[in-house]
């Protein structure tokens, strides 16, 4: 039997819901604590849970012998707290993106190293069935060197929306817009098939979001460093949401894709996710016909859990298998500097109307 880990959550907000859902569904995982800064919001978050709640990291680490925190405050806040954690001796799982900046990236993983810890970040649309089934292919050679990758995201985010937390909207708080806050999990996608980066050119506009500040639609170009080109296409401004894909072809001429999202997208707390995801591109020689039936297969999987906590859940469990073996999990620290890198860019890119080449 493997060890039990207790699970503590930083921030009480919307999406802690769904992680307290996801412990509770994942084997050897007990959820124990909660902390917050508003005494209200936590207090209340602990009884629904029947949990105890805390407001000091510390000292809910130290006397809960918490093994993981997982975080859910808004990004600004990602890294003071998740340095915290660390520090207290818990690993930490941080909600996406791992932070709004590369030097609060730094920051945490630079933490995570001394104090000798985990830290992973939340990716959980990799664990998806047809998203691991693209990662296989291409580990496979399927389709040869992945040569060219688009990532779309064709959603939108209404005035409620942003008015339902007083963090939304603004860069002083959220960080940024539909890149740091919707499009994640596709940039992420994208960076795992393709690989590193090289140089990226953006831009970024507000096409139909006059009460915030900041970014409802991105557009860029990557280059990667094995030789390949990419496409990014995210926005917030399609209502009521079209569609979330990730799309990689290769230098044989195969092509393989995953539609992540459709319709309107899930928002943590406020909406359930609507679509199964699905390869709804798939041109491997042999297996062209397999498409009907995979996504048969997935959509039966999909429909049979709650989708809003599951993946989440399969994503604890890596992680948490990863620290009892002393393995890196899925999706480290390091992966999730990468998103960021990539949305840094195109922010840096748009300011100074030039490509933007990234350190190796």
């Amino acid at each position: 039997m493997s060890r039990i880990l207790n699970i503590a959550l930083i921030g009480p907000g919307k999406v802690a819901h769904n992680h307290a859902r996801a412990t509770l569904e994942t084997p050897d995982t007990k959820l124990v604590a909660i902390y917050g800064r508003n005494h209200t919001k936590a207090d209340e978050f602990a009884n629904q849970y029947g949990i105890t709640a805390y407001s000091d990291i510390y000292d809910m680490v130290d006397r809960e012998n918490v093994d993981i925190c997982i975080v859910c405050t808004p990004h600004p806040a990602h890294r003071v707290v998740t340095v915290a954690a660390l520090e207290a001796g818990a690993n930490v799982l941080v909600e996406k993106p791992l932070a709004s900046s590369l030097a609060d990236c730094d920051a945490m993983i630079n933490a995570a190293r001394n104090a000798n810890r985990q830290l992973a970040v939340v990716s959980q649309r990799r664990f998806y069935e047809p998203c691991m089934r693209m990662r296989q292919a291409i580990d496979d050679g399927k389709i040869g060197k992945p040569v060219l990758g688009m990532a779309q995201l064709f959603g939108w985010r209404s005035e409620e929306y942003y008015r339902s937390d007083p963090w939304r909207g603004s860069w002083e708080h959220e960080g940024g817009g539909v890149l740091v806050n919707q499009a994640p999990h596709q940039l992420d996608l994208l960076l795992w098939y393709m690989g590193e980066m090289e140089e990226v050119y953006g831009v970024w506009a507000n096409l139909n979001h006059p009460d915030i500040e900041v970014d409802d639609t991105a557009v860029a170009i990557v280059r990667f460093k094995n030789g390949g080109i990419g496409n990014v296409i995210v926005s917030n401004s399609q209502k009521p949401g079209l569609y979330g894909k990730v799309h990689i072809h290769g230098q044989n001429g195969a092509s393989i894709g995953v539609q992540t999202d459709g319709g309107s997208m899930f928002i943590a707390g406020m909406t359930g996710i609507q679509d199964a995801p699905y390869n709804d591109v798939w041109s491997v020689v042999g297996e062209e016909d397999q498409r009907l039936v995979w996504k048969a297969e997935d959509d039966a999987v999909f429909n049979s859990v709650d989708s809003s906590s599951h993946y989440f859940s399969r994503q604890l469990a890596d992680f948490g298998q990863a620290i009892r073996d002393g393995r890196q999990p899925l999706v480290t620290g390091e992966e999730g500097r990468k998103v960021v890198a990539l949305f840094e860019a195109i922010y840096e890119s748009t300011r100074t109307r030039q490509p933007v080449r990234l350190s190796s």
